[in-house]
């Protein structure tokens, strides 16, 4: 099988205007496509903005509305898979809303929605309701795909959690801020390296509301180095997610062999 080549959006966009967005991701997924990917990744609530606080009942959509549709159409005019997260209104009750991320196909079939688990912070436990599935897979390119948000990365219990339900590229959509760029620095390829995988790290940056986002976004690969990394700033950034190399990976590093389930239990 051929690598995915995945594109990482590092932007944080028009915060507050949903068309604006969808703008900016369409440009984008114009540049990927000519470079020969098959997958673009967006950060957090990209389609809305981060800091937009009571907006969020506003804003949010289900994960089948009208903001799911375009981004179904981007995807199937420039002929690559879309990843995006956004506010989820529930579809059965629509005071509920979710911090959410979704995954189109290149076709325009919604592959996978998540709803984040972690909550990070007052602002996201005060308009967020948390999910409470852990693991959200879909198939892409001859790889296993696994959807996660945010600060969800940071425990590495639902990390290990997709390596043993045979994730092979996490998407982690963030809006990582100052001052915790250690985490996209260090964390994140830690993750990929004890779990085997690949994972794609894709940030917001620069200032809004109060927060200050870092970039950074970032592939790395199941030996712990970065494929693809982003500096502060807006950049489209690429790298390969290559199943043969994972394979091999897999093979010759112990880690998930040499578990000991048994003695855990009193994590859980």
């Amino acid at each position: 099988m051929p690598p995915l080549r995945t594109a990482l959006l590092q932007s944080s966009g028009r915060p507050g205007s949903v068309d604006a967005n969808l703008k900016v991701l369409d440009e984008a997924a114009g540049r990927a496509a000519a470079a020969g990917a098959g997958l673009v990744v967006c950060p957090e609530m990209f389609l809305t903005g981060y800091a937009i606080g009571a907006d969020v009942h506003r804003l949010a959509e289900p994960a089948d509305g009208e903001a799911a549709d375009a981004v179904a159409d981007i995807a199937v005019r420039h002929g690559l898979a879309v990843h995006y997260g956004y506010p989820e209104r529930d579809g059965q009750d629509g005071d509920v809303v979710y911090n959410s991320a979704q995954l189109i196909g290149p076709d325009g079939t919604r592959l996978a929605n998540y709803r984040k688990t972690h909550l990070f912070g007052g602002f996201e436990q005060e308009w967020f309701t948390p999910g409470q599935d852990t693991v959200v897979q879909a198939e892409l390119g001859g790889l296993t795909i696994g959807l996660m948000i945010c600060y969800d990365v940071e425990f590495p219990e639902n990390v290990r959690a997709h390596a043993i339900a045979g994730t092979d590229l996490l998407l982690v959509p963030t809006a990582q801020m100052h001052p915790f760029q250690f985490v996209a620095e260090s964390v994140v390829p830690v993750r990929a390296f004890e779990n085997q995988m690949y994972v794609a790290y894709v940030n917001r940056t620069g200032p809004e509301g109060d927060f200050e986002f870092v970039g950074l976004s970032c592939l790395a690969g199941p030996d712990g180095a970065s494929r693809a990394r982003a500096g502060r700033g807006e950049e489209l950034v690429f790298g390969d997610a290559d199943p043969e190399f994972l394979r091999a990976s897999r093979e010759n590093n112990p880690y998930l062999r040499d578990r000991r389930p048994g003695l855990y239990t009193s994590l859980a």
